[in-house]
């Protein structure tokens, strides 16, 4: 997923497509685990669409002038 794809989305877009990922991992890990992937990159490429995802997030919607001193 691209960085401009993101920016398109509200939050409560963001916050699905954040569980939609999470779940994904989860079940490319047991994949792993008990049939193999094929695609040994599946899960790195998962966990940095869910980091795009969650710095999206805290880009647009917590402002640092907005953070506790």
């Amino acid at each position: 997923m691209k960085a401009k794809e993101l920016a398109k989305l509200s939050l409560k877009e963001l916050l699905e497509k954040e569980k939609e990922l999470r779940k994904e991992i989860l079940n490319l890990r047991f994949k792993k685990r008990i049939e193999g992937l094929k695609d040994k990159m599946a899960i790195r490429k998962k966990r940095k669409d869910l980091a795009r995802v969650l710095t999206r997030v805290f880009q647009k919607y917590l402002p640092l002038d907005r953070l506790p001193t």
